[in-house]
C-alpha cells in the first residue's frame, strides 16, 4: 500500500498525531509520503520520523492576543500560491489519500478525483458532539477547509456517535509526580504577560514553552523553547497543565492523568467546543480569559482524571490494511469498551 498523507502544521497537535500514525504505518511496512502546511519551513522540529517529508505554503489562521482573526487570515492568505500548490501536487500512483485537516492535500485530491480519508479531531464535529462558538464562518471553514470523502472523527468521548478515541502516544502511567510542577503552552499569548499572571504563586515551578523565548526573572517561572523532548520530559512528571483548548495536548493530559485549566482561543469554535466538552466530562476546568483568581483554584485542586486509552493508530492502520471496511457499532463498541477513566487526586 502507498499512501500520500498531509497534516495541518499551524499548531503541533496535528504534528504530534501524526508522529503517532508514522511509527505505526512503517512498522507495518506500508509506504507513506508525508506532506505539511501552515508554517514555514525552519518552524518544523522534531520531523526525523518523517523521512522524506515536503513542505508547502498552504492556509493558516492569523491568531492575536489569543484570538483567531478571520478578517487577517483571509487578508494574509496567499489564494495565488495556494492554488498554485493544489495544481502542483501529484498524487497519481497512490493507493489512499489521508487528511489531518490539510487543505492542499484534500483539495489536491479533489480535483484529481481521488477519494479522500479525513483523520482528525475536526472530522468529529459532522456528529451529534458538544459544540459552542459556533457562526456560518466558523462552520464553513469547518466544511470546506479540508474536506474528506470520508472521516474518522477522533474525541476524548464517544457522545454515542460513531468516533473513536485519540491517537496519542500510550506510555506507562508516570510512577512519579512533582506535586507543584505545572505546565504552562500558551503559545497564542504574549509571553510576558503569562509571566507576570504566574509570577505570584511563588510556591509552585512553572515550566513555560512558547514560540519566542522571553527571559523569566522568577526563580520558579522557567522559560523554554519549543522541543518535542523537552516537553514530553516536563509533561511527564508534572502535575498539571494549562494550556489552549487543542485537542491532542489535552488527549496526552489525560492520558498521563493531568489536572488542565485551558484557555480556548477567542473566536475559534473547535477551542470552545473543547473547553465545553472538557468541562461537560468533568476532565478539566476552563477560563476565558487569563484569569488569576481561576488559576489559584486550579492550583490548589488536587484532583485530576486518567484515561487510558488504546493505541488507536495501531487500530487505525490494521483497518486499512483490511480495506477500510465501514465501522459499525460493534467494532466502534468494542473500541471504546477498552478505555478506562478513573479520578485520581494529586496530593
Amino acid at each position: 500500500m502507498k499512501i500520500f498523507y498531509g497534516v495541518q502544521g499551524t499548531g503541533n497537535g496535528h504534528i504530534t498525531r501524526a508522529r503517532v500514525m508514522a511509527r505505526e504505518l512503517l512498522a507495518a511496512g506500508i509506504d507513506v509520503k508525508f506532506q505539511f502546511t501552515g508554517r514555514p519551513a525552519d518552524k518544523f522540529f522534531d520531523m526525523e520520523i518523517f523521512n522524506g517529508y515536503q513542505i508547502r505554503e498552504g492556509l493558516t489562521f492569523n491568531t492575536s492576543k489569543g484570538q483567531v482573526s478571520y478578517l487577517k487570515t483571509a487578508l494574509e492568505a496567499s489564494p495565488i500560491q495556494f492554488i498554485k500548490d493544489i495544481s502542483s501536487l501529484d498524487l497519481s500512483g497512490y493507493d489512499l489519500v489521508i487528511s489531518d485537516f490539510e487543505p492542499v492535500t484534500a483539495w489536491a485530491a479533489r480535483k484529481q478525483n481521488i477519494k479522500v480519508l479525513g483523520i482528525g479531531h475536526q472530522y468529529a464535529f459532522s456528529h451529534n458532539i458538544p459544540r459552542k462558538g459556533s457562526d456560518p464562518i466558523a462552520n464553513k471553514v469547518m466544511q470546506y477547509f479540508a474536506p474528506a470523502d470520508r472521516g474518522v472523527g477522533l474525541h476524548w468521548h464517544h457522545f454515542g456517535q460513531p468516533i473513536l478515541p485519540p491517537i496519542i502516544e500510550t506510555p506507562d502511567f508516570p510512577t512519579q509526580i512533582q506535586a507543584r510542577k505545572i505546565v504552562v503552552y500558551l503559545p497564542f499569548e504574549e509571553p510576558q504577560q503569562v509571566i507576570d499572571l504566574l509570577c505570584p504563586f511563588e510556591s509552585f515551578e512553572f515550566h513555560i514553552y512558547s514560540p519566542e523565548v522571553v527571559s523569566s526573572k522568577y526563580a520558579h517561572i522557567h522559560c523554554k523553547p519549543l522541543s518535542r523532548l523537552g516537553f514530553q520530559k516536563d509533561l511527564y512528571d508534572c502535575t498539571g497543565i494549562i494550556s489552549n483548548a487543542g485537542f491532542e495536548l489535552a488527549s496526552e493530559s489525560l492520558q498521563l492523568g493531568k489536572k488542565i485549566l485551558v484557555k480556548p482561543l477567542h473566536s475559534q469554535m473547535e477551542q470552545i467546543s473543547n473547553a465545553a466538552a472538557l468541562e461537560q466530562l468533568g476532565y478539566g476546568q476552563t477560563m476565558f480569559d487569563l484569569n488569576a483568581k481561576v488559576i489559584e483554584d486550579w492550583l490548589h485542586n488536587p484532583h485530576a482524571i486518567h484515561i487510558t486509552y488504546p493505541n488507536i493508530a495501531k487500530i487505525l492502520v490494521q483497518w486499512l490494511q483490511d480495506g477500510m471496511p465501514e465501522m459499525d457499532s460493534e467494532f466502534i463498541e468494542k473500541v471504546w469498551d477498552s478505555v478506562q477513566v478513573l479520578k485520581i487526586k494529586h496530593e
